[in-house]
């Protein structure tokens, strides 16, 4: 491969981690050409991209959107592949079905929600991790709650007693 050939392969690998926000940093060497077609279907199904890459070039693409993090470069031996993903936990999700069935893919890393989660056994962490727009959703439930049984309260019957309460509360003050 020519220095060209590796500038732009550098480029193109730049690119797709700036165009995902989350990617994990796995494993699939031991895979046959069968597992390793129905791991490529079940990302494309998922919305997540599987690309074979090697070690140096990655560390560079990595270097070049300074995500290249001390912990995450260590981690570049052996076959490596990365799949890139919009829904952080969906390829923690995928790896954990489909290691049902084989002991492939193996998470060397993950960058997740901008945190490094580095070996395998973070595996159920990453399962775990809510997103951005999940925490979101969270929070305003948890602010609406105390509203909704206020509001209930007031419709309820117990409305009329409240009211009374309150008027109660109003003739003691004046």
């Amino acid at each position: 491969m020519t220095r060209e050939e590796k500038a732009l392969v550098i480029e193109n690998i730049a690119a797709q981690l700036n165009e995902y926000p989350h990617f994990y940093i796995t494993d699939i060497e031991a895979l046959n050409a069968e597992q390793t077609a129905a791991l490529r279907r079940k990302c494309f199904e998922n919305d997540i991209k599987l690309v074979v890459v090697k070690n140096t070039l990655l560390g560079k693409a990595l270097e070049k959107v300074e995500k290249a993090d001390a912990d995450l470069l260590k981690v570049l031996a052996g076959p490596t592949s990365i799949m890139l993903a919009n829904t952080g936990k969906a390829p923690a999700v995928l790896i954990k079905e489909f290691r049902k069935k084989s002991d492939k893919p193996i998470v060397k890393a993950a960058c997740v929600e901008g945190c490094v989660y580095i070996g395998d056994n973070q595996l159920d962490t990453l399962c775990n991790i809510k997103s951005r727009e999940e925490l979101i959703g969270d929070i305003v439930s948890l602010l609406q709650s105390p509203a909704k049984n206020v509001i209930s309260a007031l419709q309820a019957n117990a409305g009329q007693k409240i009211a009374g309460l309150v008027k109660t509360l109003e003739e003691r003050n004046n």
